[in-house]
């Protein structure tokens, strides 16, 4: 790419398609779109900038309103993203079963995530943004009802397709319905420039909505009463919610679906790690949800046919749910035996070694503790303003254990970072370590200190917060920590290799 954007939404839409080579049944074209290549992962980035500059130019979105929107995860990324570039404050509800990965990235970007009971589902999540709204004055995205929403992929989705599948190529095009936006307007742009191209929606099967036939109850708005009652949990996370959009139904009424296809969850787990691991195309369930619908459909398609399926975004969103289940973090019996083909650097072999020995048990031509660095030790260590000094190193596995403890129980220290840039100039870092095995016969980073006193390193810090000597230690020095639940471990802060098998 040559172009210089002038921000990043100038880099949304125009997604790859790309050919299916090994999945693909004999005689078959197939193709995905791969909307994960849109700035921020996924499809919804199309959505997020149409429907804010559509509220900018309508008067409905004032300079520095605040933002807010019910999201499963990709439209309040998306929205989070514009957000930041516009200047808008943004606020996002979601039910808390939705993956961990999508709060940590709507929090990174800016935007304040509020949850919603997991049993209240995504008409939940829905109703409380429109609470908040109308409390507080903000602007409402209205995904599911929003024309912007329809008209981002009729002017972009849908003309990418015709520029790459032209004289007609195309013979399906395979979509989930999510809130309708991809499926309305890009459907009905295909209709009308290509109209021997099939219409494939899909949806869960054990919550079949459109296949129900049961019309959604409705407020005046186009938003829904309540949830659809064919509604059951699924496996596919975002791809249809617990009722069924206006813009869905739109697209419905219309007549530009030609056939509704139910997925088994089971099914679009399988086929998502089979884009991965044959065709190395990384996206998530909703992707290989819409793929496994794909993939019935050109089981029984005419030989030659071209088949377009939609992926929706990548696989780094579904980290925490049910997709990942069964990759292990551990190496497996069959990586261990390649670990054990050759002798050295073997994880699971037992180091060996004995301790370094303290400057002062070494030769006579050992240098000097350097003068500096022994009275930077003496005075940080007794600094009555910051308690709590922690010397620690900016990439320690066991140093970021003890400042997630820290965070997490909201209290304040000061880090050393003894291999940061600030102690990099004339060694002072490892001249400050060198003190620290004399007076501690310890060479291992991290150090803990309150208030002068020596605590020890991670595994130490977690003792004394278990048996609440931590707490009374703090308290002596008018510090107050979080209250935790009383199930909280801080050995589930350190690194996840220290419980290998």
């Amino acid at each position: 790419m040559t172009t210089i954007f002038a921000n990043i939404l100038g880099t949304i839409g125009d997604t790859p398609v790309i050919k299916i080579n090994k999945l693909a049944p004999q005689g078959i074209n197939m193709y995905v779109k791969a909307e994960a290549f849109n700035p921020m992962g996924s499809v919804k980035d199309r959505m997020a900038i149409s429907t804010i500059e559509a509220a900018e130019a309508s008067g409905q979105l004032k300079p520095g309103q605040t933002v807010i929107e019910a999201t499963s995860g990709n439209t309040g990324i998306g929205l989070a993203m514009v957000c930041a570039v516009k200047g808008y404050p943004l606020v996002l509800t979601m039910a808390e079963s939705f993956s961990l990965e999508r709060r940590k990235i709507l929090r990174f970007l800016g935007a304040k995530v509020v949850l919603t009971p997991a049993e209240l589902k995504g008409s939940g999540m829905l109703a409380k943004a429109v609470e908040l709204a109308k409390a507080h004055d903000w602007f409402l995205v209205r995904q599911f009802e929003n024309e912007a929403n329809a008209d981002a992929h009729t002017r972009t989705t849908a003309e990418e397709i015709l520029a790459t599948f032209k004289d007609g190529q195309l013979d399906y095009f395979v979509t989930g319905f999510g809130t309708g936006g991809t499926l309305k307007g890009t459907s009905r742009v295909l209709k009308a420039k290509s109209p021997n191209t099939q219409i494939i929606v899909c949806e869960p099967d054990n919550a079949q909505l459109l296949g129900s036939g049961i019309p959604q109850a409705r407020e005046d708005d186009g938003s829904p009463v309540e949830s659809h009652p064919n509604f059951r949990p699924h496996l596919v996370q975002g791809w249809s919610p617990d009722f069924i959009p206006k813009l869905t139904e739109d697209a419905l009424a219309a007549g530009t679906v030609d056939r509704i296809v139910p997925i088994a969850g089971d099914k679009a787990l399988n086929f998502t790690k089979e884009l991965a691991q044959k065709e190395g195309i990384f996206c998530g369930v909703s992707g290989g949800a819409t793929f496994t619908a794909a993939m019935d459909i050109a089981n029984s398609a005419p030989a030659g046919s071209h088949i377009l399926c939609m992926l929706p975004d990548t696989g780094e969103r579904y980290l925490s749910t049910p997709l990942f289940d069964d990759i292990a973090v551990e190496m497996s019996e069959d990586e261990l035996e390649i670990s054990r083909s050759t002798p050295n650097y073997r994880f699971d072999a037992a180091t060996t070694g004995k301790q370094a020995p303290k400057p002062s048990e070494q030769d006579e031509t050992a240098p000097a503790l350097d003068e500096q660095a022994l009275e930077f030790v003496k005075q940080v260590t007794s600094d009555a303003a910051q308690p709590i000094a922690f010397f620690a190193l900016e990439w320690c596995e066991f140093c970021w254990s003890v400042r997630k403890l820290f965070a997490k129980l909201d209290i304040p220290y000061q880090a050393l970072d003894l291999d940061s840039v600030k102690f990099q100039e004339d060694d002072l870092g490892g001249k400050i370590r060198a003190v620290l095995l004399d007076q501690l016969g310890s060479p291992t980073i991290p150090q803990i200190y309150i208030g002068g006193k020596h605590i020890g390193g991670a595994t130490d810090l977690f003792s004394a917060y278990s048996s609440g000597e931590l707490n009374r230690m703090l308290a002596e020095h008018d510090i107050s920590m979080k209250e935790m639940p009383e199930d909280f471990e801080p050995a589930s802060l350190l690194p996840g290799w220290l419980h290998k098998r």
